[in-house]
């Protein structure tokens, strides 16, 4: 009787310690911390740099320096003339960010006898030996009368002196010296990829003894639209995983509807094409993958022509730092900082929230169980999009319990929707939208929340975020 006894409590407590075992293997999700808050719209500040943060940030350029990131950006000013010279912060974890000061004193004499120019724009960093290099921008609005220039200093915060034109255009040529982006194939050559509005974006060898243009190096085009289509601020990365160069681009109006479009190829010099197939050269479809544009959450202010990024590759981790301006008062430029993830067939995917320190993890099915907000970046709608919303119930359904359309998680962080079409493109088959989950700060109802980005089958990058009131 004792040993029948022992038996049983044996067992129930091999029971309850696998019980425990099961429930410990949970991971807890881990968030990240509260960032700082955004003061927007506050004129108090506009004539103190001191106090401008991501403010005043136009067309950012970024560049690691030990253990320091730093900005590079356009001459602007909300409320008043802005001085000429490109505007320099700094951080050391993206998040918070510091004034440095002015690179240059005012446009240099070359430049602004060539253009007219009274500030600078577009300014884009790299480091050879030693020595810094910064090449900026002097332009007319609305013009080819463009100049990009160089400067180089023995510190990464100056001074800098300046060493002329590096390339130059004026009406009648095919491009426009405006928006450089210096970067380095996988066999180490120098090039500069540049472009806007005329004739497109091009791509040519530099000489890295002298930052300037190799002897007898032409530029070649890389990417084009049709007519008076704008695009611009081109930058190109190497990603050593998937042995491609990756192109980004700017579409359309800095002011209303711009928006960030991405190809790639195996050679930095091209063919770029898009998700579809689609070269970047063809003026006859409108290319480019669509990865960020104005979008809005439900109840929210939302954020316009967001564009004109730089990317950061720090180790494995890939970021897309770029400006947006707030929807109460599209005049106000402001510094966004987001998380880049890879798609499995290896896309850049931006994360719908502004980066505060997240990290991917392994999510379990029960945390993701609720109401979220939806936006779909249709390339075909370049205004500002607003979400709308689903629920993924605990059956896998989403919406209703007797739903066609239902959702799966597989591996750390991957979702799958499957919506049910039954008389549109598909006619009685799934549109599949696969993403990665990730935690995240919610910007807008200041609060952490999970978050996905993807794309579906047809290359529309959509992005979800965990309704606040969801759990």
């Amino acid at each position: 009787m004792k040993r029948i006894v022992f038996l049983i409590l044996t067992g129930l407590i091999s029971i309850l310690m696998s019980a425990c075992s099961s429930n410990s293997s949970k991971v807890s999700l881990i968030y990240p911390k509260e960032p700082p808050k955004d003061d927007l719209y506050d004129s108090s500040i506009i004539n103190d740099e001191v106090k401008w943060g991501p403010m005043n940030v136009h067309d950012p350029s970024i560049f690691k320096d030990g253990d320091w990131y730093y900005i590079f950006s356009t001459d602007v000013k909300v409320g008043g003339t802005p001085r000429a010279g490109i505007q320099v912060r700094k951080s050391k974890d993206l998040i918070h960010w510091q004034w440095v000061r002015y690179a240059l004193d005012g446009v240099p004499k070359e430049a602004e006898e060539w253009t007219g120019a009274t500030n600078l724009w577009a300014p884009d960093v790299t480091k050879i030996g030693d020595t810094y290099y910064l090449y900026y921008v002097a332009s007319t609005f609305g013009t080819n009368q463009s100049f990009i220039g160089l400067a180089t200093s023995k510190s990464i915060e100056g001074p800098w002196q300046d060493q002329g034109a590096v390339f130059k255009s004026q009406q009648g040529d095919e491009w426009n010296a405006l928006d450089p982006n210096i970067v380095y194939a996988a066999d180490g050559t120098m090039w500069m990829d540049f472009g806007s509005f005329f004739g497109g974006i091009y791509i040519v060898q530099l000489d890295p003894k002298t930052g300037k243009l190799l002897n007898n190096a032409t530029p070649k085009l890389i990417a084009r639209r049709s007519g008076a289509d704008a695009i611009e601020g081109p930058y190109i990365i190497y990603n050593k995983q998937q042995k491609k160069y990756y192109l980004f681009t700017s579409f359309d109006s800095l002011f209303s509807d711009y928006n960030v479009r991405v190809s790639r190829s195996d050679n930095i010099d091209g063919p770029y094409m898009d998700f579809n197939g689609n070269l970047m050269t063809d003026t006859n479809v409108d290319s480019g993958t669509k990865i960020l544009g104005s979008y809005k959450f439900d109840g929210n202010d939302g954020w316009i022509a967001p564009g004109h990024n730089s990317v950061l590759v720090d180790g494995n981790n890939y970021y897309i730092i770029h400006h947006a301006r707030g929807e109460k008062d599209t005049n106000w430029p402001y510094l966004h900082v987001r998380k880049i993830l890879w798609s499995d067939n290896g896309w850049p995917m931006v994360l719908p929230e502004r980066y505060a320190g997240e990290t991917e993890q392994q999510i379990d099915k029960n945390d993701i169980i609720g109401k979220w907000e939806i936006i779909e970046l249709d390339k075909n709608v370049n205004s500002e999009i607003t979400s709308t919303k689903i629920e993924l119930l605990r059956n896998g359904k989403i919406n209703t319990n007797d739903s066609k359309d239902y959702w799966e998680l597989s591996g750390k962080n991957t979702i799958k929707l499957y919506f049910y079409d039954p008389d549109h493109v598909q006619k009685g088959q799934y549109w599949i939208e696969t993403a990665k989950i990730i935690p995240a700060w919610d910007w807008e109802n200041w609060n952490p929340t999970l978050v996905f980005t993807g794309y579906d089958q047809a290359g529309t990058a959509i992005w979800g975020k965990m309704d606040k009131e969801s759990k």
